[in-house]
């Protein structure tokens, strides 16, 4: 038996030790992280105007200031949303309660005309106030969370606006290599940001064709309901079943079954339209990730850091496989990460 046979194995237990540690200590400085993702988050979004504003021949520094308060109002106008709407939610949900159960009443005498039994308070039970909103209030609240330290959300958002442009050449002093190529480094990092531009694009226009709808069918917190939506649209797999079986319930109480069903119908149509149609136009290739680590980075992220890790799972993981790709030691599990390819060298599968 080889040396080298030997240290495979212990090199193998001392990376997962290694990554475990890590997974741990991110988990444990959520409270820390989270507000550093969103600043991140909405900085890589300024970049591009950014950048078009020095195009122009305009200052860095008033490039920087446009960018920023524009990004304040977004933010102020976010937690405005969320902060009221979590109010109402408080004040207009033993309303909501009286009238599922007056809902659930008269389906309950129409069932037992039919023969069928059925116990009200049972199934109303089903659609507590948790169950009804404990989801959208989940999210909201951990976003409420991260946006109430707007001071240092913006703060460090600036840092990394001032950062961006001269990153490549701290970077080349970092490697001691002046003259050092780092195209495929921008590369990576302009198909991250390209990612996350044309989704924060297509997601804005999705929130905003839901809170048209449901504003136009009356239902209440047609903001908020616009906002889940634009925030959801990130999510892959089940963000388009967090952002309607909310609007849907609410249209229940309101109006019924059909005013739910109509909502249900106005979602499906916005996200096979926008999801199926839009998007794929705008993105143009994929970003390389196959089905199955989209979901399982969906569930690790959502452990590690909540909501916010939900909404940022596959930007997250799209970074973590660049970082692997550019290792020599972990280009293998760059690969793993990928989908499968064909012959020709197209994906077969990939989301």
């Amino acid at each position: 038996m080889t040396s080298s046979s030997v240290k495979r194995p212990g090199q193998a237990l001392l990376i997962v030790a290694s990554l475990m540690i890590i997974t741990g200590g991110l988990k444990a400085a959520g409270d820390l992280l989270t507000p550093l993702l969103v600043a991140l988050f909405f900085s890589v979004l300024c970049v591009p105007p950014m950048m078009k504003l020095k195009k122009l021949g305009v200052p860095d520094a008033l490039a920087i200031t446009l960018v920023i308060l524009g990004a304040m109002i977004a933010v102020l106008g976010i937690t405005a949303i969320i902060a009221g709407s979590l109010d109402g939610f408080d004040e207009k949900i033993p309303g909501y309660q009286e009238v599922l159960k007056e809902r659930f009443s008269n389906m309950s005498i129409w069932l037992q005309n039919q023969g069928v039994e059925i116990d009200t308070e049972s199934m109303t039970s089903y659609f507590s106030t948790g169950a009804i909103f404990g989801l959208v209030k989940g999210v909201a609240s951990e976003l409420l969370s991260a946006l109430s330290q707007i001071f240092l959300v913006l703060l460090t958002m600036i840092f990394m606006l001032v950062e961006a442009s001269n990153f490549p050449n701290k970077l080349r002093r970092a490697i001691n290599d002046p003259r050092a190529d780092l195209g495929t480094w921008a590369s990576a990092m302009e198909q991250v940001q390209k990612y996350v531009a044309i989704k924060a694009q297509v997601s804005f226009v999705t929130g905003a064709l839901a809170a048209g709808l449901t504003a136009a069918m009356g239902v209440d917190f047609p903001l908020l309901w616009g906002l889940i939506a634009f925030f959801s649209n990130f999510i892959p797999n089940i963000g388009s079943v967090i952002a309607a079986a909310p609007p849907m319930l609410l249209a229940l109480v309101q109006f019924g079954t059909s005013g739910a069903l109509v909502i249900g119908g106005g979602y499906l149509a916005i996200n096979l339209v926008m999801g199926n149609v839009v998007e794929p136009r705008l993105m143009g290739r994929k970003l390389g990730l196959s089905t199955l680590v989209v979901f399982l980075s969906l569930i690790f992220w959502n452990w590690v850091w909540g909501p916010v890790g939900m909404v940022l799972s596959v930007p997250l993981t799209v970074i973590v496989k660049i970082f692997l790709e550019h290792s020599e030691q972990f280009r293998g599990l760059a690969v793993m990460l990928g989908p499968d390819i064909d012959e020709t060298g197209t994906p077969t599968t990939s989301a």
